[in-house]
């Protein structure tokens, strides 16, 4: 009797919790996102451990349609969404060439296969060398290891049907699916230039309504707090950023649904001599 309880004590955790998605739920995981499908979320409750298991298995079969990793997404980086996720914290996905090809300006047809896209406020950020895997927490140290800051819109699709948590979040990859860039602004490794990523202001334009106004900190502080949470976060998996890898600093305000017919515009003002922006137009 006293085996069988301690067999039962040691089994029920595990038995309790779900494990790594398999390579079938995570191929009809991948089918879904790229077809427009509604995804069923995997079987659960996941463990953030079995989230970031499924996304990693998840990322080369998105890869055959969305194009080769370019980088990555940080999500999660206001204290707003945090919340709406249930997270203490940032989570991460991958990007892709799709993610970043289309210029400012860019028409896009709303598909069947782009079903439920959104519309969200972002910075993106490229890598000059891998001395940013050592700059630290300093937003000037972090900047001598950029080249470029790029006006982004991100047009992410999350497709997963139900409750959404970070785990399930993090399993999706994070929603990333495409996007729109604007013209690079030059890095400039100074207090200044890392005060202004800061205290720039950036609104958010649905056909000239305003869906958001607010600072650069509103990103864990200070943009570049996102590289240094990547670098850590990546690092506990041995991984590393390398010269060329575009970064998504976090969501400036929550996304909206794409809608055709509407133009959306976003506005940074502070960050260069003259305020700098993006737009996107649907069909």
């Amino acid at each position: 009797m006293r085996r069988w309880m301690l067999a039962c004590a040691l089994l029920a955790p595990a038995a309790a919790g779900a494990a790594c998605p398999d390579t079938e739920q995570v191929a009809r995981m991948a089918e879904a996102l790229t077809s427009g499908q509604p995804a069923q979320p995997f079987p659960g409750p996941l463990s953030m451990a079995d989230a970031e298991c499924a996304r990693d298995k998840l990322v080369p079969l998105l890869a055959r349609s969305f194009g080769q990793p370019v980088g990555y997404k940080v999500g999660a980086a206001s204290q707003a969404v945090q919340q709406r996720f249930g997270l203490s914290g940032p989570v991460y996905g991958v990007l892709f060439d799709t993610s970043i090809e289309r210029k400012s300006g860019a028409t896009v047809q709303l598909t069947p296969q782009l079903a439920g896209l959104g519309v969200e406020a972002d910075l993106l950020v490229r890598v000059k060398d891998e001395g940013i895997n050592t700059a630290g927490r300093d937003p000037v140290a972090i900047l001598r290891h950029l080249d470029q800051v790029i006006p982004y819109i991100e047009l992410p699709r999350g497709g997963v049907t139900g409750p959404m948590d970070g785990p399930t979040l993090v399993a999706g990859n994070v929603s990333a699916r495409l996007g729109v860039v604007g013209e690079p602004i030059p890095v400039q490794a100074t207090p200044e230039f890392a005060a202004r990523l800061a205290s720039m202001t950036v609104t958010f334009l649905d056909n000239d309504r305003e869906l958001a106004r607010v600072p650069g900190s509103v990103l864990l502080g200070h943009p570049l707090n996102a590289i240094a949470w990547l670098v850590d976060d990546l690092a506990k998996s041995g991984k590393r950023l390398k010269a060329g890898d575009i970064v998504s600093l976090g969501g400036f305000a929550p996304a909206v649904p794409a809608q055709a017919g509407h133009v959306y515009t976003q506005r940074y003002e502070g960050l260069a001599a003259q305020p700098v922006s993006v737009e996107v137009r649907f069909q």
